[in-house]
């Protein structure tokens, strides 16, 4: 009887310590920042002139935003894009995103980050630092000659010389638009392309919105 008791005894001992050290290891976690890298607890950058820190919800039990948790989109129009756009395009992640936005607010005024959705979209929160210019803008089917000459001309930086067009000076631009499954930032990348622009110039955040959300980034309103 004795040693049963004594067995009894050991294994609620055993019980309460496993449920302590996890109860201590959660607040452990949670009291810990949620650092973007392990080397890069936030990034400060300018949105229409003002600093706006982004960095990762500290709340560990953050969930996606329900606009994004769909997982089933019909195709077309929203398929699975490619992870290669077009030879010399590079696909770039969020520490890439992260380090053109350092530039640009550290003065930078050859790069732009472009969010190529609908206005309907923006409300849903956009990435700080980034300009918003509707995919249908760059695109020749539902933009005239004239608006995407003067988006070339007055905001990419590209020049007119004898009827050409001159990339020599041209911006690097970086696309993104609503995640994987979404078409507008790559076709405006490719309408770029068609005109000349050079393949280097241009990149493409491909997780955009969704992968964003995803990790709990900051977003701004517009």
């Amino acid at each position: 009887m004795k040693q049963r008791n004594y067995f009894w005894i050991v294994f609620c001992w055993v019980i309460l310590l496993s449920a302590w050290s996890g109860i201590a290891a959660t607040a452990t976690f949670a009291a810990d920042e949620v650092n973007i890298s392990d080397k890069l607890p936030y990034v400060d950058v300018l949105h229409k002139g003002e600093m706006v820190r982004i960095q990762r919800n500290p709340d560990i039990e953050n969930i996606i935003d329900l606009d994004y948790a769909i997982t089933s989109r019909p195709c077309p129009p929203y398929c699975i894009q490619p992870a290669k756009l077009a030879d010399g395009v590079e696909t770039i992640a969020e520490l890439e995103v992260l380090n053109y936005l350092k530039k640009i607010s550290a003065g930078g005024k050859n790069i732009l980050l472009i969010d190529s959705r609908e206005a309907k979209w923006l409300s849903k929160g956009m990435i700080p630092g980034a300009i918003n210019i509707p995919w249908q803008r760059l695109y020749n089917k539902t933009a005239s000659t004239k608006e995407i000459t003067n988006l070339l001309l007055l905001h990419f930086d590209v020049a007119q010389i004898d009827g050409l067009w001159n990339f020599q000076d041209a911006k690097t631009l970086v696309f993104y638009c609503n995640g994987n499954w979404c078409g507008q930032s790559s076709t405006n990348i490719k309408a770029l392309l068609a005109l000349g622009y050079p393949a280097h110039k241009l990149k493409w955040y491909r997780g955009g919105m969704q992968a964003w959300k995803s990790l709990g980034l900051t977003t701004v309103k517009p």
